[in-house]
């Protein structure tokens, strides 16, 4: 049990002796109680709203309430002063040997430092990248890949149960230009002069490599053959080929998925009938006619009955159809199947999509909710684009991959750990800049440098210990001063972090606050440049420095665990 959650308990305990004595009724819902951080670290360590949250239900005075519930937490040994704030909140100064016990916690779990529970016995789907199989990926897809890699590693770590999966739209137009692009490059590896690529066909050299296998694999058996004879078989080579070509550029990542479904199986099984029929049985679905296009109207548009979706049951603008007009799945109708299929394997479900999908959200939770019977979690995080610069210019389109940059490249120039953290240095759902200049910058201002030169600086500290003879296997705790104690105060937020950036479904949170822990060590390190005495190492205070080297083992401890949360490695020199 962490700090927060056991300040946590001990309120829960205050009220609960609080309920015993008649001064608080019973029944009260303590859900929104809260223990956190005070915004202004003056105010002191922690702070709870329980006397805001519960005054009201339980008919009482906040202020009123609040000094109960005060007089109850000063009785703690763990607790030096108990203060009320404004109208009721409540704000706890902790003893310096509370912190100290909990630097001593930090070492103690090690790699298991702040993971939680929260999430036992739920089972997550995380749903993510699921690029078209017509090419490598792009870093177009590079953002949305990091963010649900990430935010699986992370609700792994606050005790969920989670399958990363890959939804392969291997159905539908695409994948038949795919194949005729294939056919293309096939006949080009048979010795055709195939001149520029026409208009409609996918003009990457990645291509070549797939029209060389076919070659080899069947001769010129469909140089000139009518394309109902190739067509399914090229499609299914070349969407193989394509998935082999994303899953490597997947992995230069770190980033490996445990399913990956495919569209065209789903329609083969009949799952989108089974959807259907499933909502017809609950009058979910109907037959009926589209209003006519807002605006000026085509002039061959006409009224069709089709099978439509009542999705304004469930929040959206207007009913969906799950059919065109020729008996084909529409984009939906496969989409809500394949959702209805997960949802049989989970608890909760994730898509991460590209914001250019936020047009489709509405539909596809509303259809979430008639599927499950609003019982299953859905949640939907847009990931906005990455805008490529390379010393502030805008990057030039790759003509090899098909004017666009593809992430493998950007990987191997400046490695999958800058990639990695990057991505994560701004909230999802904000535009990014990617300059490859400041990604590589030694300097505060590029994040990922920031916190593995912390990790590093740690490391480097450590051999220089052992040179000078210095034991810190027994260290003496009580040598750390208030100023050293408010960096285990900012380390012991770290349970905190992940169990707040779980629930909100929000991995960069962990970057984030790994970054100002990067930046509270280095901001006390340097302290040392000024006054020898500061340092973190003094050779001539064995007993100080002892403990100061389990202080910065912490840091980087949770440097560790959060760095193995977004996927970066914590180097030990740089």
């Amino acid at each position: 049990m962490t700090l927060y959650s056991r300040f946590a308990a001990h309120i829960d305990a205050a009220l609960d002796a609080l309920v015993a004595g008649g001064a608080l009724p019973a029944d009260l819902d303590r859900r929104n109680v809260t223990v956190e951080p005070p915004r202004d670290t003056s105010h002191g360590d922690l702070a709870t709203n329980a006397a805001m949250v519960l005054a009201k239900p339980a008919k009482s005075n906040p202020r009123t309430l609040a000094e109960k519930i005060a007089d109850e937490l000063r009785r703690l040994d763990e607790v030096a002063a108990v203060e009320i704030a404004g109208p009721g909140f409540i704000n706890l100064r902790l003893t310096d040997d509370t912190w100290r016990a909990e630097l001593s916690a930090i070492r103690d779990a090690g790699g298991d430092y702040g993971r939680s529970q929260r999430g036992h016995g739920t089972r997550v789907n995380v749903e993510y990248v699921s690029a078209n199989p017509t090419g490598p990926m792009h870093m177009g897809h590079c953002r949305g890949a990091v963010v649900g890699d990430a935010l699986a590693a992370l609700l792994e770590f606050a005790g969920y149960d989670v399958t990363r999966e890959y939804y392969v739209n291997d159905a539908g137009g695409q994948v038949d230009v795919l194949a005729r692009s294939a056919h293309l490059r096939y006949r080009e590896a048979l010795g055709e002069a195939v001149g520029e690529i026409p208009e409609g066909l996918y003009p990457g050299d990645y291509l070549v490599p797939v029209g060389r296998a076919l070659a080899d694999e069947f001769g010129d058996r469909y140089a000139t053959a009518p394309e109902s004879e190739w067509l399914v078989l090229f499609r299914t080579r070349a969407v193989a080929a394509m998935m082999a070509l994303i899953k490597a550029d997947l992995a230069l990542l770190g980033i490996h998925h445990a399913v990956f479904a495919s569209e065209a199986e789903l329609q083969e099984a009949g799952k989108p009938e089974a959807a259907e029929q499933w909502l017809r049985e609950r009058g979910l679905v109907y037959d009926g006619v589209l209003d006519a296009p807002k605006g000026e109207v085509p002039d061959d548009w006409e009224p069709v009955e089709l099978p439509l979706f009542r999705s304004t049951q469930f929040g959206d603008d207007q009913d969906r159809p799950i059919k065109k007009s020729n008996g084909q799945w529409t984009y939906f109708g496969a989409d809500l199947a394949y959702h209805f299929q997960k949802a049989q394997a989970a608890d909760e479900l994730i898509d991460i999509w590209g914001a250019d999908h936020a047009g489709t959200v509405k539909r596809i939770v509303a259809a979430v909710a008639a599927l499950t019977e609003n019982k299953t979690r859905f949640d939907i995080k847009l990931v906005q684009m990455v805008r490529l610069l390379r010393a502030g210019e805008p990057v030039k389109m790759s003509k090899r991959a098909g004017n666009f940059v593809t992430l493998a490249d950007v990987v191997r120039e400046v490695g999958k750990d800058v990639v990695r953290f990057t991505m994560l240095t701004r909230r999802a759902d904000a535009q990014m800049d990617f300059d490859f200049a400041k990604v590589v910058e030694a300097s505060k201002d590029n994040p990922v440098f920031y916190v593995q030169y912390a990790h590093a600086r740690i490391a480097s500290l450590h051999r220089r210990a052992a040179e000078a003879g210095i034991d810190a296997t027994s260290p003496d705790l009580s040598r750390l001063d208030t100023e050293e104690l408010a960096l285990v105060k900012l380390a012991a937020q770290f349970p905190r972090i992940v169990e707040t950036a779980a629930a909100a479904r929000e991995p960069h949170r962990i970057a984030f606050y790994l970054y100002d822990l990067a930046a509270a060590f280095h901001s006390l390190w340097n302290v040392g440049n000024d006054r020898p005495d500061r340092r973190f190492l003094v050779v001539e205070d064995p007993a100080s420095s002892a403990a100061r080297l389990l202080l910065a083992d912490g840091c980087a401890q949770i440097i560790r665990n959060g760095l193995s949360i977004v996927g970066v490695e914590a180097v030990s020199e740089m």
